[in-house]
This record gives structure tokens, sequence and C-alpha cells, in this order.
């Protein structure tokens, strides 16, 4: 770990202030992703700015459209558990509860868990060539172990994939990010803050320098009938998605009036494909149907030689998740979900 200067921030401007100095400023909240990237030098700070004792954006609260606003600096855990996430949108509640453990859900803030980098293997290793670690020095994970890598979106320039589950949650839902930084505040749509690699993979999101999430707003419309969140991983627990799926569903009678289909651990950002969504409106929710989604989903996907199983695994868990939003009670322990 390198040196550098500790300062607290008192508010979000003097945060903000501090990024006006010509220096590498990074802002520490949680802590728990950005503490183990500076220990093993994957990054660095000249200044570390604690953000923790801000007092603002630290609520839940109730839009006047009839949304709601996470406070950038609730908890993960908190923001699961609390009433209005899990009557309103449960489907962003199972996808935080799906993520880490229980005591980094309690550590880990809203506006960090977006902010999360990669955990390919090769990022993490500083003995081998990574563009998202040291831009133009290569892609190892092209030639070496794939397994856990993306299959879209991707470039020459990197595979790797972005390992939050409550972000799947968030682009299924059309979530919009509140920040502020040196120029003023600014909302950017959730399909807009993270970037696909093309040639730059090492810049992760849109942010502008000096930037910080205050808050994330969720439309009214949240799903809260027929949802489904689906994580397929090597363990049961603590392990990032091989895929993941978040569906939500509005439903007239048996016919689809509005879908959302989110997948993560298969891209660089959560992936959603509109035409998919288009193409259930109006039509019956089947087996079939969701089957002629996935594939519109998964169009131009590429595998190489350990991640190619991921392209069918994807189909199947879209299927499968879609089916298991008809039926939300099909997620308790020992349901079954419909054929």
């Amino acid at each position: 770990m390198n040196n550098f200067n500790y300062l607290r921030a008192s508010d979000v401007q003097d945060a903000i202030s501090q990024s006006a100095r010509e220096a590498d400023v990074k802002y520490l909240a949680g802590g728990t992703n950005l503490i183990d990237l500076m220990k093993y030098n994957l990054t660095r700070a000249d200044i570390l700015v604690d953000i923790n004792r801000i007092s603002d954006h630290r609520e839940i609260t109730e839009l006047p459209d009839g949304g709601l606003r996470l406070g950038a600096f609730v908890k993960n855990a908190a923001t699961a558990w609390n009433h209005l996430v899990e009557e309103h949108y449960p489907l962003l509640s199972k996808a935080i509860l799906a993520g880490a453990s229980a005591q980094i859900r309690n550590m880990a803030t809203n506006g960090g868990n977006l902010l999360q980098r990669t955990r390919c293997y090769y990022f993490y290793d500083a003995n081998v060539p990574c563009n998202k670690r040291e831009p133009g020095s290569g892609c190892s994970a092209i030639t070496g172990y794939q397994r856990i890598m993306a299959i879209l979106g991707t470039t020459e320039h990197c595979i790797a994939v972005f390992p939050s589950d409550m972000c799947v949650a968030l682009a299924a839902l059309d979530a919009v990010v509140q920040v502020e930084g040196p120029q003023g505040m600014r909302s950017i749509h959730f399909a807009d803050f993270h970037r696909l690699p093309g040639d730059t993979p090492h810049i992760d999101n849109n942010l502008k320098p000096g930037e910080i999430i205050t808050g994330i707003d969720l439309p009214a419309k949240g799903f809260s009938k027929n949802y489904s969140y689906l994580k397929l991983r090597d363990r049961n627990s603590y392990a990032f998605a091989l895929v993941s799926v978040a569906t939500g569903l509005e439903l007239d009678g048996e016919t689809i009036t509005d879908a959302r289909i989110a997948l993560g651990g298969v891209a660089h950002k959560p992936w959603r494909v509109a035409a998919a969504e288009d193409f259930l409106k109006g039509k019956t929710a089947s087996g079939e149907n969701f089957r002629q989604a996935a594939e519109i989903i998964v169009q131009g996907a590429v595998g190489y030689e350990h991640n190619a199983f991921k392209i069918e695994l994807a189909k199947r868990a879209i299927v499968r998740n879609c089916m298991m939003a008809l039926h939300p009670e099909s997620q308790l322990p020992g349901a079954q979900p419909s054929a």
C-alpha cells in the first residue's frame, strides 16, 4: 500500500473540494472493495477522503412521483431490509441479499456498490498484463482461464465482468443515479452509468472527476407482483455469479404488458436488451416465448475455451427466472419453479 494523506469530509461539498487538488483523490465510504485494492497496490491514492461522517444521503425516502430514493450512504443490508424496498421493490431486496456476505452487506454502501471493480483473476494479479490495471499492457484472460469471464459486449482489450448483484436489479428497474461534483448536480440513467470496455477498459463508469454518488432513484413501477432474481454460482454463498438474471413482469391475466430482464455475470456492465423486452409485450407468458426472448438477449455472445458454457447457461437461466417470476412464491426454500 502506498503512503497517502487521510482527510475527513464534513459534507459533500467539503469532499468535492478535495478533488480540486492536483493529486489522486479517492473517496472512502464502506471501503469493502477500495481498501483491498489499495492493500494489493492495484489502485493508489495521494489523498483518501473519508466521507463516512457526512450526515446527508443516509435515508431511504419516498419521491413525489411514487418512486423511492435510496441514499448513497445507506448500507446494503439496511436497504435490502427496508420495509418500502421489500414491499414495492422486492426484486432489489432479493438481489442485494444474494450478494457478498452478511458482514460485507452491513458495511458496503449503495453508492459504493455501483463503483466496485471486477474480480477478474488477472486484474488482481499484478504480475500479469491487464488493460484494466495498466492500459495497453494486454488482456491475459483472453488466452488464460476464462470461466468467470464475459460473453457479451467484449473486445480484444478486455473480457472482464462487472460483479454486482444489486446493480443487475437496478438495471431492470430503470433506476437513475444522482451525483454531485465540481460542476454541480446531475442525473445519470442507470443504463448510461457503467461502460462496456471498448478500447478503454480501465474506465468502468461515466462519473466525472470529483463526482460523488448521492442517491439512486427508483421509479414508481417496481414489479412487486411478478419478479424473480436468480443467481447461478459455483457455491451457494459468498461467490460471484456465473450468470444472474433479474426479471420483472407486469401481467394482464396471462398476457405480458411489460417486461424487464437484466443479466449479470456476462458482461462489463448489467446487460439488458430492449428488443427482447419489446418482443414479450403482448405475448402470452409461456416458456416458449421466454426462450425466444432469451435467444434475442444472448445474440452475438462469444465464448472462450473455459466459459462457452455460459451462453447456454444464460439462455436457460433467463427462461427459468421468467417462469419463477410468474409465481414469486416459487423462490421460497424447497419450492420448485414451473417448467
